[in-house]
């Protein structure tokens, strides 16, 4: 027998980025390939954070894709659906001030995320 049972995870969000998940406005959450996030699979749920608080925000994931950085990420996914709000260089500046080369360089995930 199959376990087939949706996880949650829980993950931490700026509070920009966490507004935009939960507008509906960004359906392409970027992260790091971690150990923890590598079985992430279409189905999952995704609990967004806003770290130190209570707030809270689901969505459910349709996808994930790996990429070998955030450059081909961000070109194979199309910036507006990362941060409609930014342009694609200032997305890639934003994004590696988060996450240094030697994160970058684990891979690149794109999660699509839908809110329930």
């Amino acid at each position: 027998m199959t376990d087939t049972t949706a996880r949650v995870r829980e993950l931490n969000l700026y509070r920009q980025y966490f507004d935009l998940v939960a507008a509906g406005t960004k359906t392409i959450e970027v992260r790091v390939k971690y150990p923890h996030l590598a079985d992430l699979a279409a189905g999952d749920t995704i609990r967004f954070r806003i770290k130190g608080s209570d707030e809270t925000c689901e969505v459910r994931v349709i996808r994930v894709t790996e990429y070998a950085g955030f450059e081909a990420l961000l070109d194979g996914e199309g910036p507006a659906d990362v941060n409609p709000t930014a342009t694609r260089d200032e997305q890639l500046a934003n994004i590696r001030a988060i996450y240094p080369p030697e994160k970058e360089a684990l891979g690149a995930l794109a999660i699509e995320i839908a809110l329930f």
